[in-house]
């Protein structure tokens, strides 16, 4: 009411008349929001953004992310595998996979330091408690998997890493409450069979089995089902990129390290051997972590966009084959028991991708197979009689 009073006294006609046309004239004001495919602020990154080696994934459907993906981690792991046991293969090197595990961290503490330069969005998003714990678990599975190989076969090796769904599923109950169905459960039944035939297989052709190689193996894939989940969980509730991920969690695991061959004095016999060695240790070994380090950038986006279990199971999948091309490259004892107890562990990972696509795939059952049978002959009879 004061402010219509005013507005009826002549000196202030003017300014109301003035007033009204500025209220009128705020209903028309809007704000527009840019796209996602317009240019936005880098510290303003749509979530969704997936960078692997500098390629923005997001851009692509999820079917083509899934297969630059999976030809990554197949491609990269490959070569890596055969570089693992090539090092290996160097005569006196096998006490030194401590040694090993402490150049690769160190590699790829350089590699992700220089990805994470290229990339605009520089901000440390995970917690540095997780990293730490993060770092523990990868040195553990990392730095056992590359000592088992001084005890174990490689094949033995990997084909216990095939095995890591069974872990993988247990971390994911206790870690994030997820819950399996049976299909999942026939899965990790058949992997569990699979590896105790192959192991079995292994310790009576293998002259240099030794139980302490399983034992290291079993405790690498405990870490390396726990890191799973524990990767998915960080990286989907802060939205760390892959190169974050990487530069934090082998920084720190490379210290890790680096006290512990300190503190067992293993550090100066692993330097004065491969001094002797420089070419088949320094040099196989950088060729050895630049690939690995393409491959985990592929895992950790199958990670972050399909999650840990899918990831799993196409890290599975490279391994089988990982075994097929050691038989083929490298000279070692061999047996029809690898063959069956392999098919069994590949039993179990179709299992397992058939359990996470079973909206997509309907395999026949025996009663519908029988059904239509009968339909058939009754049509079969009507069309005789008719």
């Amino acid at each position: 009411e004061k402010q219509a009073e005013d507005n009826n006294s002549p000196e202030c006609s003017e300014s109301g008349t003035m007033d009204l046309k500025f209220t009128s004239s705020r209903k028309y004001i809007s704000i527009s929001v840019p796209s996602k495919s317009q240019a936005m602020s880098p510290h303003i990154k749509s979530v969704d953004d997936v960078v692997v080696l500098g390629m923005n994934l997001s851009k692509f459907s999820k079917p083509t992310q899934f297969f630059i993906c999976v030809s990554g981690v197949f491609m990269f792991y490959l070569i890596y595998g055969y570089l693992q046991e090539l090092i290996f293969s160097v005569e006196g090197f096998k006490p030194f996979g401590w040694y090993l595990t402490l150049v690769q961290f160190g590699f790829y503490s350089i590699f992700g330091l220089i990805e994470l330069q290229l990339i605009q969005d520089k901000r440390r998003r995970i917690p540095g408690k997780t990293y730490m714990i993060i770092a523990f678990l990868t040195v553990g599975t990392m730095g056992l998997s590359n000592t088992s190989l001084g005890y174990l076969n490689y094949p033995t090796q990997v084909i216990f890493k095939c095995c890591k769904l069974i872990p993988v599923m247990i971390g994911g109950v206790f870690i994030q409450g997820k819950r399996y169905n049976i299909v999942d459960v026939s899965a990790a039944l058949c992997m569990s069979l699979g590896l105790i035939w192959f192991t079995l297989a292994d310790s009576t052709v293998a002259p240099n089995f030794n139980l302490t190689g399983v034992i290291l193996i079993s405790l690498a894939l405990c870490a390396d089902a726990v890191i799973g989940n524990v990767q998915e969980k960080a990286m989907k509730l802060h939205n760390g990129s892959n190169s974050e991920m990487v530069l934090y969690s082998y920084s720190i695991g490379f210290v890790y390290i680096l006290f512990g061959l300190t503190c067992t004095s293993g550090l100066s016999p692993a330097v004065t051997f491969c001094s002797k060695h420089p070419v088949q240790t320094y040099g196989y070994a950088f060729l050895f972590s630049l690939t690995g380090y393409f491959g985990i950038s592929f895992v950790l986006a199958l990670i972050k966009i399909f999650g840990a279990l899918l990831a799993v199971t196409v890290t599975t999948g490279r391994k089988a084959m990982t075994i097929v091309l050691s038989f083929l490259f490298f000279a070692k004892p061999f047996t029809l028991q690898y063959v069956w107890s392999g098919l069994l562990v590949v039993l179990g990972i179709f299992l397992n991708v058939y359990s996470k696509n079973m909206d997509k795939i309907k395999l026949p059952s025996l009663l519908g197979v029988w059904k239509k049978s009968v339909e058939e002959r009754k049509s079969r009879t009507l069309s005789q009689t008719v």
